[in-house]
C-alpha cells in the first residue's frame, strides 16, 4: 500500500506540471489581459504595471519565470487583490473550503447511502417513491434556492441558526446542508441502482434461502458489494465540493476558495487561475488515491497495481 502511495506521489509531479503548463498556455491564448479593464490609466502606467509583473516579457520567458517560482513553492501574486500573494490567499481560503467540502461530503455519505439502500430494499413502496422524489428534487433544484429556503426557515422564521459568516459550528450547519443537497441526492440514486443490481445476484438468493436474515444479508454482503460505484464518484466529487462551492460561499458570505476560483477567471488573474487549477488537480489526485485504496477493503478480489 505504501508503494502505491509513493508511486502516486511521484506521478503527481508530472501531472501537476502538465496542468500548470496547459493552464499557463490557455490563459495567455484567451483574449484580454488582467489590466485591460483599467481604461482610465495612462499607457505609461499600464506599461510600468506590466513590467512589475513581468507581463512585458515574451510568453516563453514568462513561462520559465513561472516554473522557477513554482519550483520554490511561490505561486505568484494576485493582480486584483493588491498586496496579497496567491500563497496568502490560499492559506486563508483553502482551509475554509476544505472544512465546508468535508462536511458536505460527510452528510452526502451518511444520508445518501442509507437512503439509497432503504429505497432499493423497499422497492416499489412508499419509502422508495419518497426517496426517489427527494433525490430528484435534490438534483433538480439549484443550490441558491435551497440556501434561500434554509435561511428563511432556520434563520428568519425559527431563528435558531446564523445565516452568514464562518465563525463557529453553528455557522457551518446551513452552508454544509445547502452544499450537500445535490451530492446526497446523487449518492442516494447511485446507491439505489447499485443495490438493486446486487440484489438480483444468485448468491444473494442463496444466502436468503439458507436462512440468513434480510438485514444481515443487506448490511454485511449486499451493501459492501454495492459501494464500488459510489466510492468511485467520491474522488471527483470531493474536489468539486472543495473548489466549486462558489454559490454557497457567496450566499452565506463565507471566505472560501470558491469565489477566488470564479473571480480569478473573470479578472484574468493569471497566477490565481493557475494556483486554483493546481489545487483542484492536487485534491483530485489525493482523493482518487484514497478511492483506489478503499477498493481493496471493500472487495479483496480487487488488487490495485502499485
Amino acid at each position: 500500500m505504501m508503494l502505491l502511495v509513493l508511486k502516486r506521489a511521484l506521478w503527481a509531479i508530472p501531472v501537476l506540471w502538465a496542468v500548470a503548463s496547459i493552464t499557463f498556455l490557455l490563459v495567455r491564448i484567451v483574449p484580454g489581459g488582467p489590466f485591460d479593464a483599467e481604461k482610465n490609466l495612462p499607457p505609461e502606467i499600464v506599461a510600468n504595471i506590466k513590467a512589475k509583473y513581468h507581463l512585458d516579457k515574451s510568453v516563453p520567458e514568462q513561462y520559465v519565470l513561472y516554473l522557477g517560482r513554482l519550483a520554490h513553492g511561490d505561486l505568484g501574486v494576485s493582480y486584483k487583490y493588491v498586496n496579497r500573494t496567491v500563497n496568502d490567499i490560499l492559506a486563508d481560503a483553502l482551509p475554509v473550503s476544505i472544512q465546508l467540502g468535508a462536511l458536505a461530503l460527510a452528510i452526502a455519505v451518511i444520508v445518501g447511502i442509507p437512503l439509497g439502500t432503504l429505497a432499493a430494499v423497499r422497492r416499489g413502496t412508499t419509502v422508495d417513491f419518497a426517496a426517489i422524489a427527494l433525490s430528484t428534487v435534490g438534483i433538480s433544484v439549484p443550490s441558491f434556492l435551497i440556501g434561500a429556503l434554509l435561511i428563511y426557515i432556520f434563520g428568519i422564521w425559527l431563528k435558531v441558526l446564523p445565516v452568514a459568516l464562518w465563525e463557529s459550528m453553528h455557522h457551518m450547519i446551513l452552508p454544509a446542508l445547502t452544499l450537500s443537497f445535490l451530492p446526497t441526492a446523487y449518492v442516494a440514486r447511485l446507491t439505489r441502482a447499485s443495490v438493486l443490481e446486487v440484489l438480483q445476484k444468485d448468491w444473494v438468493r442463496t444466502a436468503r434461502s439458507k436462512g440468513l436474515s434480510s438485514f444481515h444479508t443487506v448490511v454485511k454482503h449486499v451493501l459492501r458489494n454495492s459501494l464500488i460505484p459510489v466510492v468511485t464518484i467520491l474522488g471527483p466529487l470531493t474536489a468539486i465540493l472543495i473548489t466549486g462551492s462558489f454559490t454557497v460561499e457567496y450566499i452565506y458570505a463565507i471566505p472560501g476558495m470558491g469565489r477566488f476560483f470564479i473571480t480569478a477567471v473573470i479578472n484574468r488573474d493569471y497566477d490565481l487561475i493557475m494556483a486554483t487549477s493546481l489545487v483542484f488537480a492536487l485534491i483530485l489526485i489525493i482523493s482518487n488515491t484514497i478511492v483506489d485504496i478503499a477498493y481493496t477493503y471493500l472487495d479483496p478480489r480487487i488488487k490495485v497495481k502499485a
